[in-house]
């Protein structure tokens, strides 16, 4: 993989390929309503995702159930860290009335993480879940979970309530976790996957599997190729590539943009290594187009 060495060094303006007009749409109103009136939060306005004004005026959004703070505080995430709020009992109906409300048929649920409790707010993403499906009949669920300090019960929980994507990211390379999430594992990250994919060998309506990661952080190419071969070896499906952008000023600094023809690259290689679907891209996140990346998977 190649890199232009007036491409690799940050300055203070983004390069012009992450540069992006705000998109106007017609639904951006009704979601912030929905939202505002059924007290919830999403992760694109928590998290600061630059494609949040897109995903609202299209009626996407990407509900964040658990609160709005985290027990754990990564250098890279702009979700607020801190004392965690009590669970939220209703919190599963509101989803599911936003969900019926913005007329769904993809939806994202992900939350912050929450080791104060005894499974990691695993039972509340059944709940959830549970909710949605008996709200909305042919939808798709999609869960994007922490890591549950690895415990197989919390995953077991999850996948219990039948979710049909179970997505959990490993975020960098092993290299870099312990400055990029100190209180995470990249090795108890491929467990949860590996719980998660195992289930096809036991259960005929098993989730698919999902992963992402960012890059711009410090990493090689080949230490981005190795945890790509790690994720297929534990039966990941789909993967997700996209720029770290640093949300604020305590936050880890960019090492490199990477340019589109890398992304491309990284496609092509996801394609060569199994992965039913790979999006890579500058602006490509965990969630976005979620529906489209799952579409195209062809699963």
């Amino acid at each position: 993989m190649s890199r232009s060495a007036e491409q690799s060094v940050p300055t203070g303006r983004l390069p012009h390929w992450l540069r992006r007009g705000i998109p106007v749409g017609a639904r951006s109103g009704e979601v912030r309503g929905v939202l505002e009136e059924l007290h919830l939060a999403t992760v694109c306005t928590s998290a600061r995702c630059p494609n949040r004004a897109e995903c609202f005026a299209c009626g996407r959004a990407t509900f964040m159930i658990l609160g709005a703070t985290c027990t754990r505080a990564c250098g890279f995430c702009a979700v607020a860290g801190g004392e965690p709020e009590a669970v939220r009992q209703d919190e599963p109906l509101a989803v599911a009335e936003a969900c019926a409300r913005l007329g769904l048929r993809h939806v994202v649920i992900t939350s912050v993480t929450r080791d104060d409790l005894p499974d990691g707010g695993a039972e509340q993403f059944a709940r959830t879940i549970a909710a949605v499906r008996s709200r909305l009949t042919g939808v798709v669920i999609e869960v994007l979970t922490p890591d549950f300090a690895g415990s197989i019960e919390a995953v077991d929980c999850v996948l219990d309530a039948g979710c049909d994507i179970f997505n959990h990211n490993v975020e960098t390379v092993p290299r870099l976790q312990a400055v990029v999430r100190p209180r995470a594992s990249y090795a108890r990250s491929l467990g949860v996957l590996a719980v998660a994919a195992g289930r096809r060998e036991t259960h005929r309506h098993a989730p698919h599997t999902k992963s992402g990661l960012m890059v711009g952080l410090g990493e090689t190419p080949d230490e981005i190729a190795g945890v790509m071969a790690d994720l297929r070896a534990v039966g990941c499906d789909m993967l997700t590539i996209g720029q770290y952008l640093q949300p604020t000023a305590d936050h880890l600094p960019v090492a490199r943009y990477v340019p589109p023809d890398e992304f491309a690259e990284l496609e092509r290689l996801g394609r060569e290594l199994g992965f039913a679907a790979v999006a890579a891209g500058p602006m490509v996140r965990s969630s976005y187009r979620a529906a489209e990346v799952f579409r195209s998977s062809a699963l």
